[in-house]
């Protein structure tokens, strides 16, 4: 890797980099999660993810503005978070980063608490958005992943 491309890349670790018990304080303090781009696609990570969090006991509100899509894993499907009627907690997104700044808008005006970008889907414009209106932004992190992570212990004894 080339010098530039090695700064880039630290940059990028350090400007998202999260203390586990700061993840850890905010998966507890959630309870109602809004999942924006939630897919009924049982290969899609959305899916797995919203089996997971919703089988551990959040209540989960899949957002997919597809009209046919009314229930995932008979979970009521809204078309816009505007819909939901009751409080959010956090709004988990899995929608491309540039989408990142309009959902932040629309989570600060429900009165989310948190503000949750998936694997790959950040915006330094919407996290200090998020951040000035008071929400707390995590962001290019899994729920499901930081939930298990102090469970996994590498087994380096195992052969290759």
């Amino acid at each position: 890797m080339a010098e530039k491309d090695l700064e880039i890349a630290d940059e990028i670790e350090h400007r998202y980099h999260y203390e586990a018990a700061d993840l850890a304080r905010i998966l507890r303090s959630v309870k109602t999660i809004a999942m924006v781009g939630a897919s009924a696609d049982k290969t899609k990570f959305s899916y797995g993810v919203l089996r997971q969090l919703s089988e551990i006991g959040y209540d989960i509100r899949p957002v997919n503005p597809n009209p046919e899509l009314t229930e995932i894993r008979g979970l009521k499907v809204y078309r816009t978070l505007e819909e939901i009627e009751v409080p959010i907690d956090m709004v988990d997104v899995f929608r491309p980063g540039d989408e990142l700044y309009g959902i932040a808008e629309q989570a600060i005006a429900l009165g989310a608490k948190v503000l949750w970008g998936q694997i790959g889907v950040f915006n330094d414009e919407a996290a200090a958005l998020a951040e000035a209106a008071g929400l707390e932004v995590v962001m290019d992190r899994c729920p499901k992943i930081e939930l298990f992570r102090p469970f996994w212990k590498p087994r380096l004894d195992l052969p290759i």
